[in-house]
Order: C-alpha cells, then sequence, then structure tokens
C-alpha cells in the first residue's frame, strides 16, 4: 500500500509492533522521496501446532480379536471364508473372487498402499483372519481421519470380535490425538449406515452422486465421531464387550445401544 507523504522529508524505516490473534505483527514505514512505503511483516506465533502420528502398521490385541498388518500371509485363511460370499462385495471397488490367487493379488495390492494401513481381523474363536479393515484419508496435520475399506466376511459379521475390531481402530486413533473419526458409505448400503450409527457415529447427509463404483454411480453417506463424544461412548463399548454381559450361549444381556 503506497500513501502521499509530505515533500521534502526523508528518514528511515520505523517499527511499530502489536499483538493481534496470539502473532506479532510489526509495521514497518519509511520515507521514501515524496513517498510513504507502509509494508506488514507478521511472525509465526510462539505456539507452534504439532500434527498427530501417523498410524503404524502394527498389531493391536483386545479380548477376541487380533488386528495383524494385512498381507499375503493371510490370503488362504481369508479366501476360504470368501468363497460362496458373493453379496458380501456389494459394495466394494474388489470382489468377489475368482480363485485364491486373483485374492491374494488384491491383498498384495492393499498391504502396499502405505497411506492407508489395512488390519487382517483374526478372532480369538479360530486364530485365522476372517475379514480386514483400514485407516484412510488420514490427515495428521488436521487431526483427521476415516476407518473405512472393511470387509468382513458373513462368519465374521455381527460378533464380538467384529464390534472389538472397529472399537480398538477408534480407540487407537483418539489415543493418538486425532480429534475426528469419519464413517463413509455407501447411502443404499444399509448394514453399513446401522453400523456406523450402532457405533455411535453421527449422520452429517448425503453427497448425490459422489462417486462411481464398478460402474454405477453412487451417493455416499457421510458419518463422524468427535473425541468428546467417543469419550462418553467408550464406557458403553467397554462394558458391552466385558464376557459378563454375554450368557452362556454367547448371547448378549444388554445391547451396545441400550448401554450408550
Amino acid at each position: 500500500m503506497r500513501q502521499q507523504a509530505p515533500a521534502g522529508r526523508s528518514g528511515g524505516a520505523r517499527i511499530v509492533r502489536a499483538r493481534a490473534r496470539g502473532r506479532l505483527i510489526r509495521s514497518c514505514f519509511q520515507i521514501v522521496g515524496s513517498v510513504l512505503l507502509i509494508y506488514t511483516v507478521r511472525s509465526v506465533s510462539s505456539s507452534v501446532h504439532m500434527s498427530c502420528p501417523f498410524p503404524e502398521r502394527r498389531p493391536h490385541a483386545g479380548r477376541y480379536v487380533r488386528l495383524e498388518p494385512l498381507g499375503a500371509v493371510h490370503a488362504p485363511a481369508l479366501w476360504e471364508v470368501a468363497r460362496g460370499a458373493q453379496a458380501s462385495w456389494t459394495y466394494l471397488r474388489y470382489g468377489p473372487f475368482a480363485s485364491l490367487e486373483e485374492m491374494a493379488s488384491q491383498i498384495r495390492s492393499l498391504a502396499r498402499m502405505r497411506r492407508q494401513p489395512f488390519f487382517a481381523a483374526v478372532p480369538a474363536t479360530s486364530g485365522r483372519a476372517e475379514g480386514w479393515l483400514s485407516y484412510c484419508d488420514i490427515d495428521a496435520g488436521a487431526e483427521m481421519l476415516e476407518i473405512g475399506s472393511i470387509w468382513f466376511s458373513p462368519r465374521f459379521q455381527r460378533t464380538r470380535a467384529a464390534t472389538e475390531a472397529v472399537f480398538l481402530l477408534i480407540d487407537h486413533a483418539f489415543g493418538l490425538g486425532y480429534r475426528r473419526v469419519a464413517w463413509r458409505c455407501n447411502a443404499d448400503n444399509a448394514p453399513s449406515n446401522r453400523a456406523a450409527q450402532r457405533f455411535g457415529f453421527r449422520h452429517e447427509g448425503n453427497w448425490r452422486q459422489a462417486e462411481t463404483v464398478k460402474g454405477k454411480p453412487r451417493d455416499t453417506a457421510w458419518y463422524s465421531l468427535l473425541g468428546e463424544e467417543w469419550r462418553a461412548l467408550r464406557p458403553a463399548y467397554e462394558a458391552w464387550l466385558d464376557p459378563a454381559n454375554f450368557d452362556a450361549a454367547g448371547r448378549q444381556r444388554m445391547s451396545l445401544s441400550a448401554l450408550r
């Protein structure tokens, strides 16, 4: 910005300091000939914001399930529970698979995605992988990430181990300092929408025809869970997962929604 100054006046720069929104503002004024130059320099805030750690591809152990970094070693067990389960792949970008080799190739591709850590879900009852899930769209600087690309075999769905698998990733994300965990799914995928709501995610709305999956446009439903909400929900998860909440036949005594 330039302003006219009285003729014949000249001098060195003057610095005026002020504070605004935690930053030091230095306004410099200098008269050069008949022109008054005004320029402003903002210094970096003294409080430096540190981003969250990136989630590592490491095991996570629960009471009913163990999450292991997904790899080709899990392919035979996953193929065993995937055979005959064509409908379970309807809303994913990949699958079903015609052979073990085809499925193993996809698993190797997922395992190489360093910005999207995938985990095989290994229930304690079988000791073999029965599904997978991942962290995705990780923005450590903004303290946000998503839990997605979930494939649970029919055998693994609606089990204590399946609930605990999601619990472990949610809990770890907030433990790392993330403030928002998102859940995104096909708006027509009723089981995934119900799961998001059961886990305590809040529906934020739908993006119409936001993606094309397997040649078809899809509406995407968005859900989110915030850190303060998780702190209130976590005791309900722990109470539901407690062995005392299940009878001898494995039936729940109280539902997660009732405990919330």
